[in-house]
């Protein structure tokens, strides 16, 4: 049996102005929250809403650590971060 997964993941709006990064054991899910406005607050006042980058754990304390690490460098090394896996900012919600 598989353990729960954990994911790191960035989300941004239409004009990539605006980048989210976010923790959750449920990825799909969390994505649709995005994308439907669910969630009230920053990600739906910003249309935040395309997911261009995530990362899978296996352990929540890693993956809560990444997101603090992410989250504290600066908004340079999260675009390099997100284009050396997905140059094109692609919405990567449908490869999940």
């Amino acid at each position: 049996m598989q353990g729960k997964k954990y994911f790191v993941y960035i989300v941004t709006n239409l004009t990539h102005s605006v980048l989210y990064t976010g923790v959750t054991s449920d990825l799909v899910k969390r994505v649709n929250q995005h994308k439907h406005k669910l969630l009230p607050g920053f990600t739906s006042q910003y249309r935040v809403d395309r997911l261009v980058y995530f990362e899978g754990f296996d352990n929540p304390e890693f993956a809560i650590g990444r997101e603090k690490q992410i989250k504290g460098g600066s908004r340079r090394k999260k675009i390099a971060l997100i284009e050396a896996v997905n140059p094109e900012w692609e919405d990567l919600t449908d490869k999940l």
